[in-house]
């Protein structure tokens, strides 16, 4: 049966009733009416967004290899067009990196990975998609608000031809939601407006806010390829905590212990890396393959993505961009 606006969704309401709720929900935080009517006036569902989210990947499913993932995400073009944009901003990024504390190459990196640098964006509307994805229901609570976020930036003055993006409301240069650009988005360039979809300088300082906001600790690396010795069982160091978000991600690493503690077990670190840096353990393909040691910075970038092949390809990328 085709997918029509009058289908109502559990609960029994309609899509228009909702916006409605929507739209009461929007007056009471303050968003004005002129906006309200101006961006939810004549939303429709948009079938392919259910399409798409109903496609994520349960819980359930057993992670997929790593390696061909890095190896599509940390490709020769995107490490060569890092290198040129990072050689771009250089006169940029030492103010930025001064300011948050954060590595030009991993923000960089983060660039590469949303938006290939800019060459996609996304052309999706956010407020159909966001108002789709908040009545279908499985993640209301996320997504109406983040669609009243995008009401508070048109109130805040972004225009209307901004509002493109991806299926699942993530906008600009860094792929920020509404919630994330009201929040952490910052002027870089001085010129009044945080615009993270022409301005490298701003795209660059609002992805340092977000990773300063995250805790990122300056001066040390996300983490650092290491090297196993032969029979070494993982199985040993089954991490002994519980993650309050991303759970699964994190159950997949090894337990917490200093760089040095490590290296007494015979795993090695390929690069440099401080003695007491508490550091967790990944082999995300098994033994015999690819192993690194992660530090809390990692956990920073899951912060951004809740996925470990997205945060190793971030930092696999970001050294290679600064190498």
């Amino acid at each position: 049966m085709p997918f029509t606006a009058a289908q109502a969704q559990p609960g029994g309401q309609g899509f228009d009733t909702y916006l409605e709720t929507v739209a009461a929900r929007a007056r009471r935080e303050g968003v004005s009416s002129t906006t309200i009517s101006r961006v939810l006036t004549g939303l429709t569902p948009n079938t392919r967004v259910i399409e798409l989210d109903s496609g994520q990947p349960s819980r359930s499913s057993a992670p997929p290899p790593a390696a061909p993932y890095i190896a599509r995400h940390v490709d020769a073009a995107r490490i060569a067009r890092g290198r040129e944009r990072y050689a771009r901003d250089a006169r940029l990024l030492p103010g930025i990196e001064q300011r948050y504390g954060v590595p030009g190459s991993v923000l960089m990196a983060i660039w590469g990975h949303e938006t290939n640098y800019g060459s996609y964006l996304g052309d999706f509307d956010l407020a159909r998609s966001l108002a789709t994805l908040a009545w279908e229901g499985r993640r209301r609570g996320l997504f109406e608000g983040e669609l009243i976020g995008l009401l508070k930036m048109v109130d805040e003055g972004v225009p209307a031809y901004r509002l493109k993006g991806s299926w699942a409301g993530a906008f600009g240069n860094p792929q920020f939601l509404p919630s994330v650009y009201l929040r952490l988005a910052v002027d870089g360039d001085g010129d009044g407006t945080a615009d993270i979809w022409n301005s490298d300088a701003d795209t660059l300082a609002s992805i340092a806010n977000y990773f300063r906001d995250a805790g990122w600790r300056p001066g040390q690396p996300w983490g650092v390829r290491a090297t196993v010795p032969a029979g070494f069982s993982m199985g040993n160091f089954d991490t002994k905590l519980a993650a309050p978000s991303c759970d699964r991600v994190h159950a997949r690493h090894g337990r917490w212990l200093t760089v040095a503690e490590w290296r007494q077990r015979g795993v090695v670190p390929s690069s440099p890396i401080g003695q007491d840096v508490l550091a967790s353990l990944f082999q995300p393909d098994g033994p015999g393959t690819p192993a690194y040691l992660l530090t809390g910075n990692y956990r920073v970038i899951l912060q951004y993505n809740c996925s470990n092949y997205y945060a190793l390809s971030v930092g696999l990328l970001a050294d290679e961009i600064a190498r």
